[in-house]
């Protein structure tokens, strides 16, 4: 029986894909294609997740979009290091079990929640 086997990428609209990309690549280190876009192929830890939330949710405030992207990332403390270098605003840091988190908003109102899975 055919099935869906993990997320295949992230797609959004931008009012300027081009100062998007470059705030990507920037501020978060993404290493973009010719193209554009960005490729994670070494994905040796962690996981990826489908998870839906209540319309009423609080989770990806202060954004007003209706979803949050979660990335992963071998360095948090490095990561949010890099990110308050570029004048990034950090919203907030956690850890547990399952790992170490950290919250930024991106310029199109998009929550990134920056996630480095635990070691094992």
């Amino acid at each position: 029986m055919a099935k869906v086997f993990g997320i295949g990428g992230i797609f959004y609209k931008a009012a300027d894909p081009d100062a998007m990309r470059d705030w990507y690549q920037r501020v978060l280190g993404f290493d973009l294609t010719d193209w554009g876009s960005a490729m994670f192929t070494d994905v040796s830890k962690g996981f990826q997740q489908w998870s839906l939330f209540p319309a009423d949710t609080d989770y990806m405030k202060p954004s007003d979009q209706p979803f949050m992207i979660n990335l992963m990332v071998d360095d948090l403390d490095g990561m949010v290091a890099r990110i308050e270098s570029e004048g990034v605003e950090v919203l907030d840091r956690q850890s547990e079990d399952y790992g170490k988190f950290a919250w930024i908003v991106d310029p199109a109102g998009v929550k990134l929640e920056l996630w480095q899975p635990p070691e094992e």
